[in-house]
């Protein structure tokens, strides 16, 4: 039996515990992908702290670089992706079948969100892996915090040769976030004043594709001066501590007093949300991208809501079959700066470590773990 080394989470407050298991085998219409980096994404801390259902025990990790080993029987890679070549792998992972796959909304296929969200599986209904005692183990995504995983393959790109392998894990869910919330949700157009709420890893991918779609001014508000100082290297025009400033007031201040075209939150605060929506100019549109803990809801004051034609838009990754390969084309045409987004790499032993450092606010931008795939 051919083996990997994954991190196995036990259950909310339980670390991470590195386990050799069964390396997977990918069924029709996957692929087995030998995995060069997992980003640490705020979403798998959420899973581990209890704060987002979701099955125990499992492998969490769902933004991942690597290169394919095998595909499924009776599975056609798609264009472009070849055995032995470089992927990424986005964390949306579309059936292609259902109505919503149909109609090219792939962040809302139902049996994604039914199988993989809600019980940890595959399309089919079943894990791809076992734990030491053969008991099923749980997928979040393709469980990307291992050596090895498995991906339906519609939700692989390939990989450029000009762009870092282990850096590249987060064009997965960071920058592909990003797109799906600047492209489509946000409709960000030239000359547009953007606010960004909370710079970490996300946070940082929107104010560069801001930028890069033209938006001016974009403005970076955050409690971490790092941070902030980091994202203005990306090419925020103005930052805002919301500690020591009035985020709202300096955002406005900043804008003439008119507000902001578009919010992006992308923490899922309540605080934030609300401050967000308070930041907006007359028919403006907060777009919600980060992830709330539990049942966390806000308070929007709806008379304002309504006479100034506000919108409220939620943003949950992209459309991947569309999205994924243009954010590997922003990557490639120095839209995202990986090198710069990417501050923090860890290899696999340190995995604790790396969801300690993003917990207390440690790692500005991005983390990544790398893998050593010893088992090939």
């Amino acid at each position: 039996m051919q083996t990997m080394t994954a991190a196995v989470w036990s259950g909310p407050t339980e670390p991470l515990r590195l386990e050799e298991i069964a390396r997977p085998s990918p069924r029709r219409g996957e692929a087995l992908v030998r995995v060069v980096a997992c980003g640490v994404c705020h979403t798998d801390l959420h899973v581990m702290k209890g704060e987002v259902g979701f099955p125990a025990p499992a492998v969490l990790g769902h933004e991942i670089s690597g290169h394919v080993v095998e595909a499924g029987p009776d599975t056609e890679l798609p264009a472009g992706v070849e055995i032995g070549g470089a992927v990424v792998g986005a964390f949306i992972m579309p059936c292609g079948e259902c109505a919503a796959c149909r109609a090219g909304r792939d962040d809302l296929c139902g049996p994604f969100f039914a199988q993989n969200r809600g019980k940890g599986r595959l399309f089919d209904g079943t894990t791809r892996l076992r734990g030491r005692d053969g008991a099923d183990l749980a997928m979040y995504s393709m469980a990307g915090l291992a050596e090895y995983c498995v991906v339906p393959v519609t939700a692989l790109v390939a990989l450029p040769d000009s762009v870092p392998a282990a850096q590249a894990a987060i064009l997965g869910c960071a920058a592909f976030t990003a797109h799906g919330a600047v492209a489509n949700a946000g409709g960000v157009a030239e000359g547009e004043a953007v606010a960004v709420v909370a710079v970490g890893g996300v946070g940082s991918s929107i104010v560069q594709l801001a930028k890069s779609h033209g938006a001016s001014p974009v403005i970076a508000v955050d409690v971490d001066d790092a941070k902030l100082a980091a994202v203005r290297d990306l090419g925020a025009d103005h930052v805002v501590n919301s500690t020591t400033e009035d985020a709202v007031a300096k955002v406005r201040e900043l804008t003439g007093g008119a507000g902001v075209s578009a919010v992006f939150e992308a923490l899922g605060l309540p605080q934030t949300f609300e401050q967000s929506v308070r930041m907006l100019a007359d028919g403006g549109r907060m777009v919600a991208v980060g992830i709330g803990s539990g049942a966390a809801s806000a308070q929007v004051e709806i008379t304002p809501l309504v006479r100034r034609g506000l919108r409220i838009i939620g943003s949950f990754g992209a459309r991947t079959r569309e999205a994924l390969p243009a954010v590997v084309a922003e990557a490639v045409g120095g839209a995202l700066s990986l090198e710069r987004t990417v501050t923090r790499t860890y290899p696999l032993e340190r995995v604790n470590e790396a969801f300690d450092d993003l917990a207390g606010g440690r790692i500005p931008g991005r983390a990544v773990i790398t893998m050593d795939a010893s088992h090939s």
